[in-house]
Parts: C-alpha cells; sequence; structure tokens
C-alpha cells in the first residue's frame, strides 16, 4: 500500500508520419533499446518504485493474437527483479503498421485481445495506462493532421476519439477479467481555451466542452447537449453513445492528468488557437476535472526544457510541487506525481512531426545517461517528501502491491475481494461522481 507515488516514464511514443512512410520511435530515439538496464537503475537511484512503461507496441503486436514478447520478457522480468511498479502503457501515439491508424474500426476489439494477452503473460503487473493522453492523440492524429491518419477535420477527430476511448474502455475490461484488482491510472491532458476577444467566448467555450470528451465517454459521464450534437454531427451515433453511458469502470480508475505550458490555448474569433502560456496553471485546471468527475488524481506528467542559465526545470518542477500540494492541502485527494521522463526526448520540439533528431533536455537525465540539474532536484524532492506526505493521512492510499509481493496471501485474498465486488456490464454508473475511486 502507497499514500504517495512518485514516479518518472520511460517515452515511448510511437506515431507514424509523412504519410505513414515513417515511425517515429522515442525508445529507439532515446537509446532505451540499449540503455534499458541502466534506465532501470536510474529509476532506483532516485529514489522511486514506479515507472510509466510499456512495451514497443509496433515490435510486439504483430498481428492479431501474434506477438513477439521477447523484449517484454526482458524488460519485464528485469522490473520485477527491480521491484519498480510499472504503470504500463500499451498504446503511446501509434499503433502497429498491419492495424493502419486510429480510423480503423477493427482498432478496439483487437486492441482488447492485446491488453489481456498481456495481462495473462505478465499477470503480476496492478496498473495500467492502456491508452494515453487519449484526447492528445485524436486532435494530432486527425484534427490537426500532424500523426498517423493525418486528417484535419471534426469527422476524422470523432472517429479517431471514439475508436481510442472504446479501445481504453474494452482493454480496462479485458485485463479486469485476468486481473480484478488492476487499477488504470488514465494519463490524459488536461487543457483549458482563453477567450481572446467577445467575439471569440462562443468558439471557446465550445473546446472547453470538447475538452471534457475523452474522459467523459470513459468514465460515462454525460455531455452537454452542444457537445452531443457535436458528436452526432460528426459520425458518432446515438448507439455508439450509449456504449459509453452503460459503462461503470470508474472506481478502478485514477484520475491520471498531464500538464505542460502548452495545454492552455488562446482563440481568436476566426476559430485558430494558438498556445497561451501558463494563465491557470495546475491547480486551477485539475480542480476543474476533478469537480467534474470526482475521482482520485495523479499528476502523471510535465516537464520543461533546461535553459540557458540551467535552472528553468528545477524552478518548473518546484512551481509544479507547490501546485500539487496546494490542491491535496485543499481536500483534493492527489496520488502521485511524475516528472516525464526519464531521460532527455527527440524532437519534441516539433511535437515529433519532423525528424531533425534534435535533443530536447527535459529529462531527469541526459541521453549520456547523466543526472540534470533537475533530476538531482527531483530525487532530494522524493526524499524530503515521502515520510512527510505519509504521515498526512493512514486513509488515503494507492491499494498496491510491490512486486515481490505478489503472490501473497494478502494480494490472492484482495484479487478475491475484487473479483466478487465486479459490477456486471451495463450496471448505471455513479452520474452524481460519489463514487469514491480506488
Amino acid at each position: 500500500m502507497f499514500t504517495f507515488a512518485f514516479a518518472t516514464g520511460i517515452e515511448n511514443s510511437a506515431p507514424k508520419i509523412d504519410g505513414g512512410r515513417k515511425r517515429v520511435d522515442e525508445l529507439e530515439k532515446c537509446g532505451f533499446y540499449k540503455h534499458w538496464r541502466t534506465d532501470f537503475e536510474l529509476v532506483k537511484e532516485l529514489g522511486l518504485n514506479f515507472l510509466r512503461y510499456g512495451p514497443p507496441i509496433h515490435r510486439t503486436w504483430l498481428g492479431d493474437g501474434q506477438y513477439d514478447w521477447g523484449f517484454a520478457d526482458e524488460t519485464f522480468a528485469c522490473l520485477k527483479a527491480r521491484n519498480i511498479l510499472p504503470i504500463v502503457d500499451l498504446c503511446h501515439f501509434g499503433l502497429p503498421d498491419w492495424l493502419g491508424d486510429f480510423q480503423n474500426p477493427d482498432f478496439p476489439k483487437l486492441f482488447a485481445r492485446y491488453a489481456s494477452d498481456f495481462a495473462k503473460r505478465f499477470d503480476w503487473v496492478q496498473l495500467y495506462t492502456p491508452v494515453n493522453e487519449m484526447f492528445i492523440c485524436a486532435t494530432f492524429s486527425a484534427r490537426w493532421g500532424w500523426w498517423n491518419e493525418q486528417l484535419k477535420s471534426d469527422r476524422g477527430f470523432v472517429t479517431a476519439l471514439k475508436h481510442l476511448v472504446k479501445a481504453n474502455v474494452l482493454a480496462m475490461e479485458a485485463i479486469l477479467d485476468v486481473r480484478p484488482d488492476a487499477l488504470f491510472i488514465q494519463s490524459e491532458s488536461s487543457e483549458y481555451f482563453h477567450a481572446d476577444s467577445p467575439e471569440a467566448i462562443g468558439l471557446a467555450e465550445r473546446f472547453n466542452g470538447q475538452r471534457f470528451l475523452s474522459l467523459d465517454l470513459n468514465y460515462a459521464h454525460d455531455v452537454d447537449a452542444q457537445t452531443y450534437a457535436f458528436l452526432l454531427e460528426n459520425g458518432m451515433t446515438a448507439e455508439e453513445y450509449g456504449f459509453f453511458m452503460q459503462q461503470n469502470l470508474r472506481h478502478h480508475c485514477v484520475m491520471g492528468n498531464d500538464y505542460y505550458r502548452t495545454n492552455e490555448h488562446r482563440v481568436w474569433a476566426d476559430g485558430t488557437t494558438t498556445a497561451s502560456g501558463e494563465v491557470f496553471g495546475y491547480n486551477e485546471i485539475t480542480r476543474q476535472y476533478h469537480a467534474r468527475y470526482r475521482l482520485p488524481v495523479m499528476h502523471t506528467e510535465t516537464n520543461i526544457e533546461e535553459g540557458k542559465n540551467g535552472d528553468e526545470a528545477v524552478f518548473w518542477l518546484w512551481k509544479e510541487w507547490a501546485n500539487v500540494l496546494r490542491i491535496r492541502n485543499d481536500g483534493i485527494p492527489v496520488l502521485g506525481f511524475t516528472w516525464y521522463s526519464l531521460t532527455d526526448q527527440v524532437d519534441w520540439d516539433t511535437a515529433l512531426r519532423e525528424d531533425n533528431g534534435r535533443i530536447n533536455p527535459l529529462g531527469l537525465y541526459d541521453l549520456d545517461r547523466n543526472p540534470r540539474a533537475v533530476g538531482k532536484a527531483y530525487k532530494k524532492l522524493v526524499c524530503d517528501w515521502s515520510q512527510v506526505l505519509a504521515a498526512q493521512s493512514a486513509c488515503l492510499t494507492l491499494p498496491v502491491f510491490m512486486p515481490n509481493e505478489q503472490g501473497s496471501g494478502v494480494v490472492r485474498a484482495q484479487g478475491q475481494q475484487a473479483r466478487g465486488l465486479r459490477q456486471p456490464k451495463g450496471s448505471s454508473p455513479n452520474q452524481d461522481g460519489d463514487d469514491d475511486g480506488p
């Protein structure tokens, strides 16, 4: 049991660009295939127990029911041996070549089988993010034309989003059939759209309604009338919408939300948007999301580049942590914090749209695996605050167990209890948001 989960992550984005001709494999660009053993050692060096990580989907999932588990077997065996709890990220912005893109209606059911087969093979894993940042993936792939299908339409966006969320929902169900006490930490971008002028207010309100779409569908939360009309106008049927509203999985979920300085947007009168920079910040925007879903929260991603002064990322870490403490102290149940990722990333300055090979100094370590200033600061923060947070509440806990505890009588009993509490599919979810979550 943990009262707070400090974490980092291995950047495993894998979208396709250039009309589908080129795969962006961040695991390869960041040297993970070569240095993964060292990277897992660095996680322990930081004093962390939690790591966001998943196998490369395009190298692992070779066809329906066909897999190459070799690399996953090696890496997950190492995580288990080092007693690191993975938050398994099964789909991070890309699909294997044989499956095409997120317009493919077969994706959700096929992905559910992949998730089930993974859970059966690695039955000691308890924490999952089946599909990472569904809203961002649909936006970048099908509304802005940057990745994968590279569409620029509301219909393409809605199609991608409904497939991504359905895949996530079906994967959660499939994993729970294998591991009834599994928990899902949904890493999703927390957004806000600011009107630049009175003429832009209506557009900003529309976008602010749509920003919740992925989590509304995932958590069976009814959308507003304007957003519902938008869905129907762009290809979602009433029957498809009903599927989402009949799910009841929120009691297995932690609302993981990501915040970067690019999460807030300025909306212009002509409907275009530009980055506004940090205006409200993590504190205020997380309050809005928590008020809507009433679920436990985890800050699942943040970073900023180390600049010329060398302390920019250290200051951002301090500020994000101050935001976490503020909302936690005000009674919002925040269960964890993540600096993403462990190492520097490559080509995120163009949102992976261009294959420039440009290193972005965003990590706790550089690509030579030397600690950055923010890595040293995060290690100290984890050390300084772990016991303080543990002392604040004996009741606010994340009911997970270390890899070396899996198979114990306590874990087996929790699994049996969780299986008994599984609610029938289609039972009415709690729309009032009084659900206690995990």
